[in-house]
């Protein structure tokens, strides 16, 4: 009994108010009143991309987003560097060979960010983008993109900058012009408190007048961007979606969009007490890298992960993230993002100290209680 608890880093739990406005009877989509909706949201989206820019919006997952960034931007034989971080900044490396481009991997432990010390010596003159993931959805750490950019500026080097911010946009802060990002790559599930179903490109003057060779024709910015000056698209648009993209935006409008990433912050530092209180590691290895959309949680040895995640889950009905690639079975990933309150929040880390026990996983008492103690005190 009970509703269930999609604790998982996204797709996220969507609130009443966005599913009632996806509800929405469909509109003609090459009529006025699209038009004003969809003028409406790419002029609101640029805000929490906090760019001036133009936003890109596809009817596609972020895997979608991906591919836009690069084949808008490189031509084949190009040389990229790519930081390994995680199981999902490994897959974008991968896309990034199988598109033609060739790829100088910026190898990690999956436990720190991209490492801008790394970047000074692969910065041969044939680079022609660095790539990043901001928030690492595998293992709940993030990059110090700034940090990225300012390596890049102190090497004087033109190669653009792409990052991923599939699980941090309308989490944590992030700000695409300020930190000189070409193409900011992102996605409606996380977040934005949507379901899947949207990607973007946040696109930087610079990445606009830089355009590969790379075979394209979905995913090319050029006729969207030129069909969005009228409030129209070159496809069929999600309608539904959109409406519901309003809504949530205007959530994070009347929150604030720092109050948005405060929430974020205090609900990761409850859950890393908590994690801490049970006598376990966060797996993420650098206080200045926590991520504030997810915490991913390191096993005991002998105690398999997964394990433990389908007891909860059989038990209490509660979703948390697996292990992805090298990290199968050592650790659960506990999303704390998008529509989430100090409630939820409690009742999620009570069903993870449960779970953990009833599972013989040996911890401390009062993991939970510590994070509570925590909530009390940073109203």
């Amino acid at each position: 009994m009970g509703r269930h608890f999609l604790q998982i880093p996204g797709p996220t739990n969507v609130p009443d108010r966005v599913l009632r406005a996806i509800a929405q009877p469909t509109i003609d989509h090459r009529g006025p009143a699209f038009a004003r909706l969809a003028g409406e949201l790419l002029e609101r989206l640029k805000t929490v991309f906090k760019t001036a820019g133009p936003v890109v919006v596809y009817p596609s997952s972020g895997t979608g987003a991906w591919e836009a960034a690069l084949v808008n931007t490189l031509s084949p034989g190009d040389k990229v560097v790519a930081f390994e971080t995680g199981h999902f900044s490994s897959l974008w490396c991968e896309m990034a060979a199988r598109l033609g481009l060739v790829v100088d991997v910026v190898p990690g432990d999956w436990r720190h960010g991209a490492d801008p010390g790394a970047l000074a010596d692969r910065l041969t003159p044939d680079v022609a983008a660095v790539m990043v993931v901001h928030n690492e959805t595998s293992t709940g750490v993030r990059s110090r993109v700034p940090e990225i950019r300012a390596a890049l500026d102190r090497a004087g080097h033109p190669a653009l900058l792409l990052v991923d911010t599939i699980s941090s946009l309308g989490s944590m802060d992030f700000r695409h012009d300020e930190w000189g990002v070409d193409v900011t790559v992102g996605c409606s599930q996380k977040g934005l408190m949507l379901p899947p179903g949207m990607g973007f490109n946040a696109v930087s003057g610079k990445a606009l007048a830089h355009r590969g060779r790379l075979p394209r024709s979905y995913w090319d910015w050029e006729p969207i961007i030129a069909a969005n000056r009228q409030g129209f698209f070159p496809y069929t648009p999600p309608t539904n979606l959109m409406y519901g993209l309003r809504e949530a935006l205007l959530m994070l409008e009347e929150e604030g969009l720092d109050a948005v990433f405060a929430r974020h912050d205090r609900h990761a530092e409850a859950t890393r007490r908590a994690v801490r209180g049970w006598g376990l590691e966060v797996l993420c290895a650098d206080e200045r890298e926590h991520s504030s959309s997810l915490t991913a949680v390191l096993m005991p040895d002998g105690h398999d992960a997964d394990a433990v995640r389908r007891l909860i889950l059989e038990r209490y009905d509660m979703s948390l993230g697996t292990g992805l690639g090298r990290l199968a079975g050592k650790v659960f990933r506990i999303g704390h993002l998008g529509h989430l309150g100090d409630l939820t929040l409690a009742g999620t880390l009570s069903g993870v100290e449960m779970g953990l026990s009833a599972a013989g996983v040996p911890i401390k008492e009062g993991g939970a209680r510590a994070a509570l103690a925590y909530l009390e005190v940073t109203q």
